[in-house]
């Protein structure tokens, strides 16, 4: 399983989850970088997201939807504020209305995602979320957030093995 880890601290307000792969940092990094390839993993399965705007630079937005399996099309961005290929990547994270603009009705949550080498070919991502309250993070949570993430995340081993099959 990729995700190695989901700690949830209440009294923190945060959540993070670790995540190992087969993978360079750099080919990691891809994952976020490449609209493409963020599609394929970043919405859990029964919610595939579509990626509709990807700028992933200090000030860039990332806008996407995703879509259920009754058709419902919840829609989110990121607004970026840190972006430090292969490592470093830091969002604020919140859903949109169907015009793009943010649902303020739900609480967003800033994310920061730190991807590093630990030998042997190996990296380790971490995803920390950070949420503005207890009870953000509780709506957040009973929304199904800790599965959806864990979920999406561990699509991602199925995406690099299919570099091993092309370099094969």
């Amino acid at each position: 399983m990729t995700v190695t880890a989901v700690h949830k601290d209440p009294d923190a307000l945060t959540m993070t989850v670790d995540a190992e792969f087969a993978a360079s940092a750099e080919r990691v990094w891809q994952l976020w970088a490449d609209s493409r390839q963020l599609e394929r993993w970043w919405g859990p399965p029964t919610y595939p997201a579509t990626v509709d705007a990807h700028d992933l630079r200090p000030g860039g937005r990332v806008e996407y939807h995703m879509t259920g399996p009754d058709g419902d099309q919840p829609r989110g961005y990121w607004d970026v504020v840190e972006a430090e290929p292969p490592h470093r990547l830091v969002f604020r994270d919140g859903f949109a209305n169907d015009d793009g603009t943010p649902n303020t009705d739900l609480p967003g949550t800033e994310s920061q995602v730190t991807i590093e080498a630990i030998g042997d070919g190996r990296t380790r991502m971490s995803i920390h979320s950070i949420f503005p309250s207890a009870e953000a993070m509780e709506q957040l949570v009973a929304m199904g957030m800790e599965e959806g993430i864990t979920q999406a995340v561990g699509q991602i081993d199925a995406i690099l093995a299919e570099d091993k099959v092309a370099q094969g």
